[in-house]
Order: structure tokens, then sequence, then C-alpha cells
């Protein structure tokens, strides 16, 4: 086997191998069993929740968990805003960075709070230290957030009837001091001794190899990084983001980002088999995801393997693939895969330019992101998984002529409409802000490096990559306008909130419902046979809902590269 490929297949192994225990552990952390991390963490936990007056003994309803959740988020947004703005007077900016623009800092805070980080500056010259730490601190409780929501769904499906799912400043605390804190420390430990800065100096003065002499950028590099990956958040601290050496210096810390990056979604899926005690399900959906994931993985690896044929006829030499906007350190290969792992997770980050791949791998990016459920960013990719299971279970229900039922709670017409309308909200914010955007072309067009449908892809690329909490961009766009800052900002907040209350309100409605114990008429959703359908249920919502977009765009440049 290649040994580019075996890489592959090692990372995703690794990944798998210590995803499952951590989801063990995840579970015990959330069902509040002892743990080896408690004589640590409890005492701090402890004095945290004596000074906020917050009652980590006292369940709340699904209604004052999202209340609770929804307005500690506005007061980052509040704190976010200032410190943007007022940066240039602010400690730590030993390179007198500029505070920025209102519209920029709207969009930037915005993306950190979403687990988006749909960054429309660069990281080494538009921030200083004070606020790349803040950022930091955003993609801790961003992640924080997404996983104490999940958290709410487990407690939900593991009581008979209830309506207590727990309190989710517990669940967020314990989500960062058990997990995100522990990890990111290994994590950045890694990275630091590979070639990641870990300093809050300024510029570094040096000549280069022409004599020139330069100032390079450094910083507390490896723990921005670490927690960038491991929370899905995927904001860079430099502007090429992981294709920075200083943010993935060698083939090592690549492998290490990789796997970190898609660490926690994996545990997640396992942790809810443990905690409900249905580890058959946790597989079931496990392999489903799995299979999209794989399928566009692969099609990207064969797509920028077989590099591109226009530059073979002007006589280059296209052995080592696509590696036009790639690092050589990685390969095709490695960057093919990443460039499917980060949006089908939902991470965002990019280890080379997403702007140049072939157009089919573009395709496949596009179509991660709209899907947005094969195992998404830590927390919501559960929670965006879940409204497929209820649509499935319905249909499916239909079908065989019973009421639908999941985990012994009726599917009624309550919980169908809000998973419809969840449903049907990622693709109307993609498609309508593409639209809107492509008919003011003072907005659209003008924006753009590229012309005709490469520069269509591009415009719906950052509308879906803003829709789908992501952050990655075709760069050939020039989004650092008022336009792209507020209309992707607005469609970011609500991409990430609405997502995340409506599973949770399903969740909290069934768990006040009458447990109905399994008989030998009862749908079985931990089977093959049901994994297809739920699997069928998304490639068929995402069809009829993306198709005419992407033949616009990628498909369109691809039969244009080919009949040329």
């Amino acid at each position: 086997m290649n040994i580019e490929l075996l890489g592959l297949v090692l990372m995703f192994v690794v990944t798998l191998l210590l995803a499952i225990p951590l989801g063990k552990y995840i579970a015990k952390v959330y069902g509040h069993e002892k743990t080896f991390l408690d004589v640590i963490f409890d005492p701090i936990e402890k004095f945290f929740f004596r000074i906020s007056g917050i009652d980590p003994l006292k369940g709340w309803n699904w209604k004052q968990n999202m209340m609770a959740l929804v307005a500690i988020n506005f007061v980052w947004f509040l704190l976010g805003m200032f410190i943007l703005m007022n940066q240039n007077w602010l400690p730590l900016n030993p390179d007198n960075n500029p505070g920025m623009s209102a519209d920029l800092a709207f969009n930037t805070t915005i993306s950190f709070i979403v687990n988006c980080n749909l960054q429309h500056y660069s990281g080494e010259s538009g921030l200083s230290y004070f606020g790349q730490l803040y950022l930091m601190f955003l993609q801790f409780v961003s992640a924080a957030t997404g996983m104490a929501a999940v958290a709410h769904v487990f407690v939900a499906f593991k009581e008979k009837t209830t309506e207590n799912l727990g309190n989710f400043f517990v669940f967020f605390i314990k989500s960062i001091t058990r997990i995100l804190i522990p990890i990111s420390v290994i994590v950045g430990t890694i990275l630091l001794f590979n070639g990641s800065p870990m300093t809050f100096n300024g510029k570094d003065a040096v000549t280069n190899l022409e004599g020139q002499n330069i100032d390079v950028s450094t910083g507390p590099v490896a723990a921005f990084v670490a927690i960038k990956h491991l929370g899905t958040n995927g904001g860079g601290f430099f502007g090429t983001n992981s294709a920075h050496p200083f943010e993935n210096p060698t083939y090592i810390s690549n492998f290490t980002e990789m796997v970190a990056q898609m660490l926690i979604p994996f545990a997640l899926v396992f942790a809810f088999g443990y905690f409900i005690k249905r580890r058959k399900l946790s597989w079931t959906i496990f392999a489903v995801m799995s299979i999209g994931f794989l399928s566009l993985m692969a099609m990207n690896v064969a797509f920028e393997n077989a590099g591109n044929p226009a530059l073979q006829e002007m006589g280059a030499n296209i052995s080592l693939g696509n590696m036009e906007g790639k690092e050589i350190r990685f390969g095709s290969s490695a960057s093919a895969y990443w460039s499917v792992a980060t949006t089908v997770i939902s991470t965002g980050s990019v280890n080379s330019m997403h702007d140049s791949y072939m157009p089919l791998s573009g395709m496949n990016m596009l179509l991660a992101m709209m899907i947005n459920c094969f195992y998404g960013g830590v927390g919501v990719g559960i929670l965006n998984y879940l409204v497929f299971i209820i649509l499935a279970v319905f249909i499916s229900g239909l079908m065989v002529g019973r009421t639908p039922e999941f985990l012994g709670k009726k599917i009624e017409a309550k919980e169908m409409k809000i998973a419809m309308v969840i449903a049907l909200l990622h693709p109307l914010l993609i498609l309508a802000g593409t639209a809107l955007t492509a008919y003011q072309p003072q907005f659209g067009t003008a924006t753009l490096n590229n012309p005709s449908f490469h520069g269509f892809s591009e415009m719906l690329y950052e509308f879906t990559s803003a829709s789908a909490n992501n952050g990655s961009g075709f760069e050939g766009l020039g989004d650092n306008t008022p336009w792209w800052n507020i209309a992707t900002g607005i469609a970011l907040a609500l991409s990430r909130f609405l997502p995340i209350i409506g599973p949770v309100a399903i969740t909290g409605l069934l768990a006040q419902k009458k447990y109905i114990p399994e008989s030998a008429g009862t749908l079985k959703t931990d089977t093959p046979t049901f994994g297809l359908m739920t699997l069928g249920v998304i490639l068929l919502i995402a069809a009829l809902a993306f198709f005419p977009a992407l033949t616009l765009g990628p498909i369109a440049e691809y039969l244009t590269s080919i009949t040329k």
C-alpha cells in the first residue's frame, strides 16, 4: 500500500481506538460518576459554583437550560465586541495591531462564539495577543456549549419520564475542566515539541537566505492550536491556518491535529451509547456517519492524487497529484483527507487552500457541510443527526403502519414540526444568502477573484461554511466587507442557536412523555436496516435542497473543464 494512504488509515484507526475509551469516560463525567480527575477539579468547580450562586444539584427543564445557554453567550458577545474594537490600547499588543471595525468585530465575535471561526481577517496582523487569548477562551466555551447541549439529550433519553434534564452550567463546566483542558494540554505539548511557538514576545527579526531582514510573527501558538482542533473550532492563529509552519510544522503535528479534531465528535457518539446503555445504537450511528465520511474522503483523495490534467497538457509533472495550494510536507493525500475531515466535522481549519482543489473535490467539501451531520462539531453533530433520526422514524412508522417511536417515546406532530423547521433552516440560510449576494453585483461579483462557475462556488461556499458553523473558505473571495461580515454574521447566529435549541426541545418534550416498553412490534433503531434508512433520508434531503446550486457551481466547472 502507498505509504501516504497507509498514513490516512492510521489516522482514522488511531482516532477510533482513542475515541471508544474517551466516550466511556465522557459518559461517566456527564453521569456524575467518579473519575480520576475529581481530586483536581472538584474543589475548583465547587469554588466556581459557590461564587456564582449556582446550585449544581438543582436540575432544570429544557427551556431553562436553553435560556441559560443563550444568555451567557450574549454576555460573551458583548465582551468580545468591546475587546476586538479596542485592542489597539488594551494590553498584550507588542506589534501595535489596530482595533477592528464594528462590522468585522461583529462577524469575528459571533463566529467564535458559535464555534465557526469564519475569519475575515489575518490572525497575525488583525489581532493583538490579548484579542487572540479572548478568542482562545471562546474556543473553549463554544465547544463546551455544544457538549453541554448534547448532555441534555443524553439525560432525556436515559430517564423514562422526566422534566429534569440536568443543569446547563454543570455540564458546561465539566466539559471544560474534565475533557477539554486535560486533552488540550496533551495536544499543545506535542505541538510545542514539534516546533510551534509559545511566547508573548513580539515579532522576531530574522535574516532570510537572500540576506533580507524580515519580521516573523510568533505568539502563544501551541495553546491556541490545541483547542482550535480539539473543540472543532478551526480558527487559525495565522492567516494561512494549519498550512502555516508554526501552526503545523511537521507530519507528526499534522497527524496530531487531525486526530484531535476528530476525537471528541467520535467519542460523543460512543458516549451516547454508554450513557443510555444502548451501545449497539451508538455503533449504528457511527457506522452511518463513517459511510458518509469515508465515501467523501476516498473520492477527494482519488481526485487530488490524479492531479490536474490541464497542467499535464502543458507539460507539467503531476505525479505528486494536484499540489497547487498544498504543502509538500503533507502531500496531496493527507491534504485531501484533511479537506473532508475539516468540513464533515465542522472544524473549518485548513492545511491547504480549498480554493485550489479540483472542482469535484470542492463539491464534496460543500456536500460535507451541507449534510452537516456526519460526526459534526462537538455536541452539535449528534444534535443534527437526531433531527434526521426523527424524520426517519416518522417515515418508517408510516411505511409499516405504526405510531412512530424512538427509544420508548412516541414521535408526534409537535416533534415533527420542530424537526422539519430545523432540517429546512440549513438550506434556507445557504441558498437565500447566496441568491441575495449573486443578485447584487456590488456585494457579490465585485468581491470575487474568479469569474463564472468557480466564482459562484466561492459565494456558495462562504454561506455554506457560515451556516454549517465551519469557518473554512474558498479564499479567492474578498470577504472583509460590510456585506459579507453582516450577512454571514446573521447566518452564523441563526444556524448555531436554533439547531441547538430545536433538538433539545424535541428531546425535552419526549422526556416528559410516558415511556412505552419495547415489544415485538417496536421499530428497531439500532439495526443496519434503520441505519441505511436514516442515511437515505439524509442524502435525499441534501439532494433535493442543494443539487441545483451545486450544478451551477462545481459541477458546471467540472463539465466545462472536460469539454475544453
